[in-house]
């Protein structure tokens, strides 16, 4: 089956790939333009974790100011070079993940960095909840439970506010094929009016 162009140019808006990669990926999938928008997820999943072992370095800390001036963050967003740190498509991505961060306030940055303690008093919050269900189900719920926990409060496994339908993860990795470098959120801090952490 042939290609049209406006499959390619929609495949494009879509995903921001190369013209030849969406080619690539439409005939792919025979056409199927969301098999081939997974096509090129998975692509650019393989190319970041190639370059996930590679050391990042430079990049910026950029700030974000909510209008009416109650809630501010500040992010560290690593690359591996200047010239990467300089990217409009980099750029682009500190700025979204700050204003991300400004309006999901995640508490982490990924599940391994939620501590033992909480996530075992959410279990306990869960299994009072869920009291009488047989153990075997109980374990089940409780793993959904606690993935759909970190969900809400890990930065990385959260929704994208401006494209709900990818995690921050997804949209860090599409940066990574898109600029050919590893890239890492560092670590943020979220503010707001009158709140002041223990």
């Amino acid at each position: 089956m042939a290609v049209s162009m406006e499959q390619i140019k929609l495949l494009r808006e879509k995903t921001n790939a190369g013209v030849l990669n969406c080619k690539n990926a439409l005939n792919e999938s025979n056409g199927d333009i969301d098999k081939a928008v997974d096509i090129l997820r998975k692509k650019g999943m393989s190319v970041a974790a190639k370059k996930s072992t590679r050391t990042a370095k430079q990049g910026c800390v950029e700030s974000y100011i909510h209008p009416g001036g109650k809630i501010g963050v500040l992010v560290e967003i690593n690359c591996e070079t200047d010239f990467v740190a300089r990217n409009e498509h980099f750029k682009q991505l500190v700025k979204d993940i700050a204003m991300h961060i400004a309006a999901t306030n995640p508490l982490y940055l990924k599940k391994e960095d939620v501590p033992e303690e909480v996530i075992d008093k959410e279990k306990e919050i869960f299994r009072a909840l869920a009291k009488g269900k047989p153990e075997h189900i109980l374990e089940k719920m409780l793993a959904g439970k606690i993935n759909k926990f970190c969900q809400q409060v890990c930065l990385l496994e959260q929704a994208f506010v401006k494209d709900d339908k990818i995690t921050i993860k997804d949209y860090v990795t599409s940066v990574i094929a898109k600029v050919g470098e590893n890239i890492l959120i560092k670590r943020f801090t979220c503010y707001h009016l009158g709140i002041v952490d223990k």
